[in-house]
């Protein structure tokens, strides 16, 4: 496993394209109303990142995917590819995926959205895979173990009668979108022996994948991106970026309303 160890002025260049990222969610979040396309608000994703933060926009074309974030709309569990077409009504969920690339570094996070008056059921899965999200960043500091942040996503929506999504995972960040390490959001199928130690400089996304049903997925294959719910029940992620610092962690995606949110230096 090749993780790279980020140095301060590396971390730095991080910490804005993280910013970037950030912005655009907060930005976006007027426009997540009913009767808009999840194509427009990739639209004005895209013109965001591009015109305004003089940025570009990591999902498009990556590997084939056509569009500039992602939108995964209730079942959708990730890779939710925007369409003109697809209209969000009252009462979905809906997440949307943001990766910004700022002078070749990556910033990458993701958040659920209401969208109108959202049944109670769905709102409690939102609520719980954020806390999934954010007790697994409680406990990132040198001398944690990888496991370790599965093994607490997974007691936490397991707890709630929840399940947790396996075959996708966080992942290692800086000039390559996706780098090592892996970050499972389960606690089992880590070999021991190789488990990786948390060190200062480490950066990585947590990304939490918790589904209302089964942890089955179905992948479209008309597509290739669309990942699904295999029992069609709701899903429901949160992601941020991170940086493991000499006594924790910070979160270089991170919103002001969230309470690990730091203002840049």
């Amino acid at each position: 496993m090749n993780v790279s160890i980020k140095t301060p002025e590396q971390i730095a260049a991080m910490r804005i394209a993280g910013r970037l990222a950030a912005d655009v969610l907060e930005m976006i979040t007027p426009y997540v109303k009913p009767g808009i396309s999840t194509g427009e608000l990739d639209q004005i994703c895209h013109d965001y990142i591009v015109n305004v933060q003089d940025a570009i926009p990591a999902p498009l074309n990556y590997n084939g995917f056509p569009k500039s974030v992602c939108t995964s709309l209730n079942e959708v569990i990730c890779h939710g590819i925007p369409s003109d077409t697809k209209i969000i009504k009252d009462g979905d969920i809906l997440n949307i995926d943001v990766t910004v690339i700022k002078d070749g570094w990556h910033g990458d996070t993701n958040r659920m959205f209401y969208v109108g008056d959202v049944p109670e059921h769905a709102k409690r899965l939102c609520v719980v895979a954020q806390e999934c999200l954010y007790q697994a960043i409680e406990i990132v500091r040198p001398g944690c173990k990888l496991s370790d942040i599965g093994t607490i996503i997974a007691k936490h929506a397991r707890g709630k009668h929840y399940s947790v999504v396996e075959e996708y995972c966080g992942h290692g960040i800086g000039l390559v979108f996706h780098e090592d390490p892996q970050v499972l959001h389960y606690g089992e199928g880590y070999n021991r022996r190789n488990d990786l130690v948390l060190k200062e400089g480490m950066t990585f996304t947590i990304e939490p994948m918790i589904n209302a049903g089964k942890k089955q997925t179905k992948l479209n294959m008309k597509d290739g991106w669309t990942v699904t719910t295999k029992d069609r029940r709701l899903s429901a992620q949160w992601e941020h970026t991170m940086v493991v610092t000499a006594d924790g962690v910070e979160v270089l995606t991170a919103r002001p309303d969230e309470p690990f949110y730091q203002e840049l230096k």
